[in-house]
């Protein structure tokens, strides 16, 4: 199978799907109406409720909710083979991802930009309100471990010892770590040309960043060998620190000033890269390596532990559904949107995008040969109790030493499906005579490309963490709430980088990324069942089957994973190895707590969509003159 088909026929289905559903959502579900004045103008601090340009809100939407979801999810989903992922990608896209992104967004927006939490307790009830502000701040702290999990396992060293007695070690990569630390301070730039020397030169703002980068890019590579090596080539515990550091700063700094211009050059450089990647699949039609299904389909697998179903589903997440993203959609967007009408456009033409992202990250990754995929997917830590079953399958490495000769780098057993998404990007650009010789730049640019993607979210999601801990705090203590008091705002941040930064720490890949998708789904569940009650109170129940549907499939396929992950953390319960016993009984505690919270809203919001009428419209349900 090649692969230019495959994204021609995600194409087209993406572009039906925003032109007829998304019409249809807008008009008949939400009732979109410019005419009601928007929380960004009516709130406006210029801190955290901020008018923004159409473009650039559609950037740092896009930017925030495309972390490392598309990008690795599908990258772990193919050891099952290519086409359970590439399905699931297509049709959850359409018809879960993009319905739900864009309707927490209407919602929230008509709520003065209020989180899931608030909604629920004003549309469902306090139980529900308060099991939602819980329920979120549970899930979010697994989802930015998860996401930043990958960040340090593409860029950090580490070293570990075989079962025969012998060490393996990987070498931190220094070239990939100077060029991301580069991000910063050009968005700062951007940021300040854009909003103070240079007011409204979007564009101007736009091609200069992205030159920036490119610059930052190539300077990266002088850096392995030269003096400053030893300042960027950092261990993965160092790593984490680093992305701690810079999820407090840009949680407790006005959006003006890091978030918004580093979302938005993110953003500029990912969309970019995206169309980029997708001309070149086109162009190069590489063939598809791995087949349509592997052995491991049937569970057992090197790079994720369960069977096809349900796990596929909780793996890919946010390239077809993700519950992380409605934090975004009840998070910072609905404080910058400047009218109704571009929710639209923001809230599900942006998923509709990452849904894209998702089917060519795919296609990099199974365009490499199975023995290559596995040798780099597989953790140092477990790669001898699988070394003897993938030679038996015949899951050889085949380009492996090739592949670390042209890029620079260490390779095998960079678990975490950055690396091996990057090897499988340099590829496909390789394939265009031009770029022939340009293997080591086009991997370390696109661990640069992947980085950017999980940084906005851990930015972003901090962010929506502080606000939800000041919500949470100012129902204790009112001042505590205000969200532009800066004790406060320090406070949360350092209490929201603590608590995912501790799971990044004492985690890996196998147990933090199944953890990461049952709580990211869960969180989907919770959007949509939040969204539905809006909708029955807004007397238009006819419509509840556009969340009805998603939400039970998706409720089905992650119950059914949280069972079995509980079942599996279980058995660590019993282990002699110092701390094992007690990660197994905190992943049980957090897995159950989860469930437990999602059946309680769930209970609570068909109680309300079945009883009578609450006569409680969506906030600015009347238009508001200008």
């Amino acid at each position: 199978m090649h692969a230019a088909p495959i994204v021609i026929t995600a194409l087209c289905v993406s572009a039906i799907a925003y032109r007829y559903y998304s019409a249809f959502l807008a008009a008949k579900v939400m009732v979109i109406d410019d005419t009601r004045i928007t929380p960004a103008h009516r709130l406006n601090d210029g801190h955290n409720y901020h008018p923004t340009n159409k473009w650039v809100l559609f950037g740092h939407h896009f930017a925030a909710i495309s972390g490392a979801g598309p990008l690795v999810g599908p990258v772990l989903a193919a050891q099952f083979g290519y086409l359970p992922g590439l399905i699931w990608l297509v049709i959850g896209v359409v018809l879960a991802g993009a319905v739900q992104d864009f309707l927490v967004l209407v919602c929230s927006t008509r709520h003065e930009g209020r989180s899931l939490a608030e909604i629920a307790r004003k549309q469902i009830g306090t139980v529900a309100g308060w099991t939602a502000a819980i329920a979120v701040l549970f899930i979010i702290m697994n989802a930015l471990s998860g996401l930043g999990l990958v960040v340090v396992k593409a860029l950090g060293g580490e070293s570990v010892v075989r079962p025969d007695g012998t060490t393996m070690s990987i070498a931190g990569s220094s070239w990939g770590t100077f060029t991301i630390f580069c991000t910063i301070p050009i968005a700062l730039f951007v940021g300040l040309y854009m909003y103070r020397f240079r007011k409204g030169k979007v564009v101007e703002a736009s091609l200069i960043g992205g030159v920036l980068v490119f610059v930052a890019t190539w300077l990266g590579s002088f850096i392995p060998g030269s003096p400053l090596a030893p300042y960027f080539d950092m261990s993965q515990k160092e790593v984490i620190v680093a992305i701690m550091a810079y999820g407090f700063v840009a949680s407790v700094l006005p959006v003006w000033i890091l978030l918004c211009p580093r979302d938005y050059l993110s953003s500029f450089l990912k969309i970019g890269t995206v169309a980029a990647i997708v001309i070149g699949v086109v162009w190069v039609n590489p063939e598809l390596k791995m087949p349509p299904f592997t052995e491991f389909a049937a569970g057992g697998g090197p790079v994720l532990p369960g069977k096809v179903f349900p796990f596929v589903f909780i793996t890919i997440m946010c390239g077809a559904v993700s519950g992380f993203h409605a934090l975004v959609s009840s998070g910072t967007t609905p404080k910058m949107i400047d009218k109704e009408s571009h929710a639209r456009t923001i809230g599900y033409g942006a998923m509709l995008i990452e849904g894209l992202v998702g089917v060519v990250a795919l296609i990099a990754a199974c365009s490499l040969a199975p023995g290559d995929y596995f040798a780099i997917n597989t953790d140092l830590a477990t790669a001898a109790r699988y070394e003897q079953r993938l030679n038996d399958m015949g899951y050889r490495p085949i380009e492996l030493e090739t592949y670390e000769a042209e890029t620079g780098e260490q390779l095998q057993g960079r678990a975490g499906g950055a690396v091996s998404l990057a090897v499988g990007i340099a590829q496909i650009f390789t394939g265009i005579p031009i770029f022939a010789s340009l293997v080591s730049f086009w991997y370390h640019f696109a661990i640069m490309f992947e980085a950017l993607f999980i940084l906005t979210t851990i930015d972003t999601g901090t962010r929506i963490a502080r606000f939800l801990l000041q919500e949470i705090g100012g129902k204790v203590w009112p001042q505590f709430g205000k969200q532009d008091w800066l004790p406060g705002t320090i406070v949360a941040s350092l209490l929201a980088v603590s608590g995912w930064g501790y799971l990044i720490w004492t985690g890996n890949i196998d147990t933090i990324w199944p953890m990461f998708g049952i709580s990211n789904q869960l969180l989907a569940v919770v959007a949509l069942a939040i969204v539905g009650t809006v909708i029955v109170n807004s007397g238009r129940a006819r419509y509840l089957w556009v969340v009805l549907m998603p939400m039970a499939f998706v409720t089905t396929t992650t119950m059914t994973a949280g069972v079995q992950l509980i079942q599996r953390f279980w058995l660590w319960t019993d282990s002699t190895v110092p701390g094992e016993s007690f990660k197994g009984y905190l992943n049980v505690f957090l897995i159950l707590s989860m469930m437990a919270m999602v059946a309680i809203i769930l209970f609570e919001s068909v109680r309300k969509w079945l009883g009578p009428p609450s006569g409680r419209p969506m906030p600015a349900e009347k238009p508001v003159a200008a």
